[in-house]
């Protein structure tokens, strides 16, 4: 897709989107409306993410340098990023109604899978000064280190669309933050070998209608049929593509924020960005997850 028609598709999109489910919720309650609206400022953000420049400066200057004619109301950079910040439970609304939209929540099956979201290298930790409050060291298993900063907790439905996210300290279990980001589902959720537990498994089924589905550890008797369990392995790759494009074509490890604020609104405008693409590759007859070319030149 040309970058002018999807400038112009993601911006129609939003529109659509805060008509419907923010008609009746007015953002401000006094003062003057902003040159730049708000329509105007998340496709800016959803665009550049696509692209991928994934800071609010980046975002600014290329907007800045070659599409001022269509946003006339772009002023400095300081701006722009309070005006974007401000708009973080927006990004949010959004997500989850253009996620409706592509029927992501009424998905039979749902996976579910954790990274790490480093702040900084732990032999910095006691004098790094980002997010005090909410870090903490914790393991990536990948890369076989510690770390200081937050992990993250992603559910995906079966084409991919990102339905619930949550950030938190690194050393909290997957299996206490898995109830933050189910809200709503139903069905079939496959894990890895970090939500085994029977508790757990019996407390989803009974409260929510959710039955998990883990491999099991070497030590532990396999009952279910190997073919069951060879499709559960093979669906559960989709959330590791899923989360290869957040942290590598969206940099989600790699947000720079000094506080919560700006790291909520950051975080969901990746999210955002992540779903929008989905939904263009759709409307193009694309694979969903394919986001290889979506913007051309």
């Amino acid at each position: 897709m040309p970058i002018d028609e999807c400038i112009i598709a993601v911006f129609c999109c939003i529109e659509t989107l805060m008509r419907g489910g923010l008609a009746t919720r007015p953002l401000r309650q006094r003062g003057f409306a902003p040159r730049l609206t708000d329509s105007e400022v998340l496709t800016m953000e959803v665009v550049g993410e696509l692209l991928g420049l994934d800071t609010d400066k980046q975002i600014w200057r290329y907007f800045r340098r070659h599409w001022l004619a269509w946003f006339p109301g772009l002023g400095v950079r300081s701006t722009f990023v309070r005006h974007a910040a401000n708009l973080w439970a927006v990004k949010q609304v959004l997500h989850g109604q253009l996620a409706q939209n592509l029927g992501a929540y009424t998905s039979p099956i749902h996976i579910v899978d954790g990274f790490p979201m480093p702040l900084c290298h732990l032999a910095r930790a006691k004098r790094g000064k980002l997010l005090r409050d909410v870090a903490a060291v914790g393991y990536c298993a990948t890369k076989e280190k510690y770390y200081w900063g937050l992990h993250g907790h992603v559910v995906i439905s079966r084409t991919g669309v990102i339905t619930g996210f949550a950030a938190t300290a690194a050393n909290v279990d997957e299996r206490v933050a898995l109830f933050d980001v189910l809200d709503n589902l139903q069905g079939l959720l496959i894990g890895d070998k970090g939500y085994l537990s029977k508790a757990l498994h019996d407390d989803l089924a009974q409260y929510q209608s959710i039955k998990l589905q883990t491999p099991l550890r070497v030590n532990m008797t396999e009952t279910r049929d190997p073919r069951v369990v060879r499709q559960l392995v093979s669906t559960r790759r989709l959330v590791e593509t899923v989360i290869g494009q957040l942290t590598e074509r969206f940099h989600l490890q790699k947000i720079w924020a000094r506080d919560l604020w700006h790291l909520t609104s950051r975080v969901g405008r990746k999210i955002l960005a992540h779903t929008m693409g989905i939904f263009l590759n759709t409307m193009l007859g694309r694979e969903p997850l394919q986001f290889d070319e979506i913007i051309v030149d």
